[in-house]
């Protein structure tokens, strides 16, 4: 975002696209006063709402009859002047507003999330609590939007900063030390030094083995269901989703890719996904599609081992891949009632259903949002890492605490602080970030 575009005002829909009974327009930049007189506002006071009728600048023709609320910078948003238009939603009402707006001299559309952006550059928001503003938008169950709250109220930049805060600490006592090179490094500065990285180090290194849960309650929790030909996987995900995502046939290597669906279970977002059924296949389109299902079952976060309740045996190849992040599933127990599977898996809960009957249907529910509760526990308490972009600054944080040593030179093991330091800034600070700043506001919608 250059300067010359800070200069100028933007105004967007900061509502859905779509006839409703309000629509809220934003407007933001040195020129939104101008947007005041030229609409024909009066009577307004700074974050009061008012009730005015809003004109044409160029037609003088009446818009609306509506509310508006004024925020006179820096108590806004975006930390600038901004005038907040709410007018019935029609589509009519709203292109004559956007139409007036256009009109006015040095004002121009939105640009997506460039709202935001402008409260990050005029520090109203820092980078992570922006992606907290975005994950809350798009937070679809109970739990991303608490984990969204908590990231937009800076929980988690207060971690990151609280560790930035150690490490400057440290380093003012360093390079105080550097001006007086000549003399030995007192053993009391050395000792504390020394301890305290180590402890930041030890810090981050707990924080970072968080087995990922702040980005899996972003992306959703990953369930790959596996099993054999025709022991009723895609059934089954047809009944837990409550609606036909699945091809359902009696022929064997109907399922040829990989299904998916998102659900909300308790709160917590889930992705289950229909895989192809594993056997040996000679079938090219086939072979690609076990391909596949294997691979999910390597990263899936948990396994819904499906068997045939019908069978006196099953496939090694499927009970290799029960570990303990795998639920055991015995279908089609509406015809024939067996134990036999017991023989196999002694030290397994096995879920007894039928797709057909739905029989103990809901206690395989139960137990799967039992598994994504207990998966997501931490995140109801301590701020988590939400994105691959924090992991990869603390990591690389953690590496240059882990080569800082006093013995190779105080200039040395300045430096590396230095560069520690860094790392965690460009997790919140607008420092070298150019490159990722399209990517987070490009998710927004124009308005925000």
């Amino acid at each position: 975002m250059n300067n010359y575009s800070l200069k100028e005002t933007i105004y967007a829909p900061a509502s859905a696209p779509q006839k409703s009974g309000i629509i809220v327009v934003r407007v933001s930049g040195q020129d939104t006063f101008n947007a005041i007189e030229r609409l024909q506002i009066s009577k307004i006071k700074p974050r009061y709402a008012t009730v005015t009728k809003i004109y044409h600048p160029e037609t003088k023709e009446l818009i609306d009859n509506c509310v508006v609320v004024y925020y006179k910078a820096p108590r806004s948003f975006t930390g600038e002047d901004v005038l907040e238009i709410n007018i019935h939603g029609g589509k009519a009402v709203l292109k004559s507003l956007l139409d007036a707006l256009s009109s006015i001299p040095n004002f121009r559309s939105a640009e997506p999330g460039e709202f935001s952006m402008r409260a990050l550059f005029n520090g109203k928001l820092d980078l992570a609590q922006v992606e907290g503003l975005a994950d809350l938008i798009n937070a679809e169950t109970t739990e991303q939007h608490k984990l969204a709250l908590k990231q937009m109220s800076g929980d988690l930049s207060k971690i990151y900063e609280g560790w930035r805060k150690k490490l400057l600490k440290t380093m003012s006592l360093l390079e105080a030390c550097i001006d007086f090179s000549e003399e030995d490094i007192p053993d009391d500065l050395s000792t504390k030094a020394e301890r305290s990285v180590k402890e930041l180090n030890n810090d981050i290194q707990k924080y970072l083995q968080d087995n990922r849960v702040g980005e899996k309650l972003r992306e959703g929790l990953y369930v790959a269901i596996l099993g054999a030909t025709n022991v009723g996987k895609s059934s089954l995900i047809n009944k837990i989703a409550r609606r036909d995502v699945a091809i359902v046939s009696h022929l064997e290597g109907t399922t040829r890719d990989v299904i998916e669906v998102e659900l909300d279970m308790k709160g917590y977002p889930v992705i289950i996904a229909d895989t192809a059924g594993i056997r040996e296949s000679a079938e090219v389109i086939e072979t690609e599609g076990i391909k596949r299902s294997l691979a999910r079952a390597k990263h899936a976060d948990c396994k819904l081992i499906v068997l045939d309740a019908t069978s006196q045996s099953h496939p090694e190849n499927i009970l290799d891949l029960i570990d303990e992040n795998s639920i055991v599933v015995l279908n089609k127990i509406d015809l024939l009632k067996t134990t036999a599977v017991e023989n196999f898996i002694s030290d397994k809960k096995i879920n007894y259903i039928s797709t057909q009957t739905e029989e103990g249907l809901d206690e395989l529910i139960k137990s799967l949002s039992e598994f994504a509760e207990k998966f997501f526990y931490s995140a109801c308490s301590t701020p988590l890492i939400t994105r691959q972009r924090h992991r990869e600054q603390l990591i690389k944080c953690s590496e240059c605490l882990s080569r800082f040593e006093l013995q190779k030179g105080i200039e040395f093991a300045a430096e590396d602080l230095r560069l520690a330091a860094s790392h965690l800034a460009r997790i919140t600070e607008r420092i070298d970030v150019d490159s990722i700043l399209g990517e987070i506001f490009s998710n927004f919608c124009i308005g925000k």
